[in-house]
């Protein structure tokens, strides 16, 4: 197996790479558990970036999976931008959400530690790392970053790792200003990857930064990722955008828990989303935007660039103010 390195801002990060693939686990048998007096329902935040219904939609048959399997009720929570779901953890409003690797970071310094990663999904060679992509009109006539000089970009959300964190800080590791009137002649938030996209379809930006798996036909919006869902909804064709800029290697958001669940629920969640995309591919590809190789176990180690990168930016921010 290759292993990945990422280079965020100029920080050589310690190389990871999914853990061996082995034989998927059976499906939990159904039954309502033992923890379940101490979780009687699964709160689950979606985070933003999508439309409510289409988030909803995509979700539905892996609530109703996941209620079935642990005989308890399964409430799906989406929020209107990442900050809503980060917020609802330090509520205890929910009990687990899948994040954004800058998202979680956020959630866990906002807890001091009260969540905690399981695991992240696989891409369809195996690894678990995807990419942020700068993309323009395709009939816009640029070509490259330089190009973008004077232009507008628009970020997807601020609690974003692929719509704002890594694309931010790695073009200031390149000399790039990227506050309004610096390098761009504004920059701003598009109120997420769906929606950052529209926005430069619709020419209210001259560019956006979204996620993709970096994998697969470029023509089919990746093999997963925002641009491939997009274009399954029939809402972009990738003719009529171009990819000018892509990011180093960004290791996959994390399906993201509280910490003080239960051990044997943590356990069952998790061994629920090693089987599923044996036991229920099309669940899978669903919740996933697309194909993949299942989930692989995580630990918090793995995120603790990412960490270091939100308490830079916090700080730079309390600087400016």
């Amino acid at each position: 197996m290759i292993t990945r390195r990422l280079l965020v801002a100029g920080l050589s990060l310690a190389p990871f790479a999914a853990a061996a693939q082995t034989a998927a686990p059976a499906m939990p048998a159904a039954g309502r558990r033992a923890w379940a007096q101490q979780v009687p329902q699964l709160r689950l935040g979606l985070l933003g970036g999508e439309n409510e219904q289409d988030r909803l939609g995509r979700y539905e048959a892996y609530r109703a999976l996941l209620e079935t399997t642990f005989g308890i009720p399964v409430r799906l929570f989406p929020a209107a931008d990442y900050a809503g779901v980060m917020q609802a953890f330090s509520a205890k409003q929910i009990e687990g959400a899948a994040m954004g690797a800058s998202a979680y970071a956020g959630a866990w310094l906002d807890t001091n530690g009260g969540v905690e990663p399981l695991f992240v999904a696989r891409e369809a060679d195996g690894g678990i790392s995807y990419v942020s992509v700068m993309v323009v009109r395709a009939d816009s006539g640029i070509t490259n970053l330089e190009q973008l000089r004077g232009k507008s970009l628009a970020w997807a959300d601020a609690n974003s790792t692929s719509g704002y964190l890594v694309p931010r800080s790695e073009l200031r590791a390149a000399g790039i200003g990227t506050e309004s009137g610096q390098y761009f002649s504004r920059t701003g938030f598009g109120g997420g990857h769906e929606q950052a996209v529209v926005a430069v379809l619709q020419r209210q930006y001259d560019a956006a930064v979204t996620w993709a798996s970096g994998q697969g036909e470029v023509s089919q919006g990746f093999t997963r990722g925002n641009l491939r869902a997009m274009v399954e909804k029939g809402m972009l064709n990738m003719a009529d955008l171009r990819i000018i800029w892509t990011s180093a290697p960004i290791l996959n958001g994390p399906m993201t828990v509280r910490t003080d669940l239960p051990a044997a629920f943590k356990k069952d969640f998790t061994d629920f989303h090693l089987a599923l995309a044996t036991a229920h591919p099309q669940i899978y590809a669903q919740v996933e935007r697309g194909g993949g190789q299942g989930y692989a176990p995580v630990t918090h180690d793995m995120f603790e660039p990412i960490v270091r990168l939100r308490r830079e930016e916090a700080a730079e921010r309390r600087r400016r103010s």
